[in-house]
């Protein structure tokens, strides 16, 4: 009997929700990973921004983020590395502050229209695979702001442009899986999706995009997103600002303003 009763509880254990999702943590706790748009980058781009959440439950969170995407070696794989440096809090129980964590992922060029001949080079997409790695360096996870344990996460995204005199319309999707450890050994696994529609112009460009990941508790872990960003160009130079909305199971509204350089690393070895 007693065997049976330890059989039951820990099916039950297996199948009850842990709570450690994104819909009850801080905003940087695992948020939806930027989507790429099918391509690699060819320079070297680095990014700062301050951003600033505002939570329906009316916490505020403020931070520093940066981010860099290095070409190794070639403009057909990037590393990517990103974080919030620091945030400060305030919710419910208090204020606060503390260290994010930091995010890796490799992102590798699998499909492009230029290797193919002219003739067919117009109907190519461009496709890209990530895999990425979310270490456990966050902070103050008693007080429900990071969840104090690694994931990883991999996709794949497709795009393709359409160019209109000095201007390309750019539209992308992507779709991948995503994994994070939860509490008790157990971990949570979720898919990703994306969709993307972005415009370049030599001056400036405007990106859409709407994503998001499922996971398998059905308990807060199933965040959806829609973001808006508007970016200038002056040389190598991007100031840009960015809205993102909680659609779902992401109780937070964003406002990003930062800054990007690009600089040519690569044209010796070209």
């Amino acid at each position: 009997m007693s065997a049976f009763l330890l059989v039951c509880s820990t099916v039950v254990s297996a199948f009850t929700p842990t709570g450690v999702a994104p819909a009850f943590f801080g905003p940087n706790a695992f948020p939806v990973p930027e989507m790429s748009d099918g391509l690699t980058y060819s320079q070297l781009r680095l990014e700062l921004a301050a951003d600033g959440y505002f939570g329906y439950n009316k916490s505020r969170t403020a931070d520093l983020f940066a981010r860099v995407h290095v070409p190794l070696f070639t403009r057909w794989a990037n590393l990517s590395v990103w974080m919030p440096v620091y945030e400060w809090y305030s919710q419910a129980d208090g204020t606060g502050s503390g260290a994010g964590d930091v995010y890796l992922s490799t992102d590798i060029q699998v499909l492009h229209h230029s290797w193919f001949a002219p003739h067919k080079a117009k109907y190519i997409p461009q496709m890209t695979i990530r895999v990425g790695v979310k270490t456990a360096s966050g902070e103050q996870f008693s007080r429900l702001r990071h969840y104090d344990c690694p994931g990883y996460f991999f996709d794949a995204s497709i795009g393709k442009s359409v160019s209109i005199k000095d201007f390309e319309l750019r539209f992308a999707g992507s779709v991948g899986f995503l994994c994070w450890q939860t509490a008790n050994a157990r971990q949570n696994d979720a898919v990703m999706y994306g969709l993307q529609a972005k415009m370049n112009h030599p001056y400036c460009s405007f990106l859409a995009e709407w994503g998001g990941y499922v996971g398998w508790e059905k308990y807060g872990d199933a965040p959806m997103v829609i973001k808006f960003r508007a970016a200038g160009r002056i040389k190598g130079f991007e100031p840009f600002v960015q809205y993102q909305y909680g659609i779902m199971d992401y109780p937070f509204h964003q406002v990003r303003v930062g800054l990007a350089y690009q600089i040519e690393i690569l044209k010796n070895k070209n």
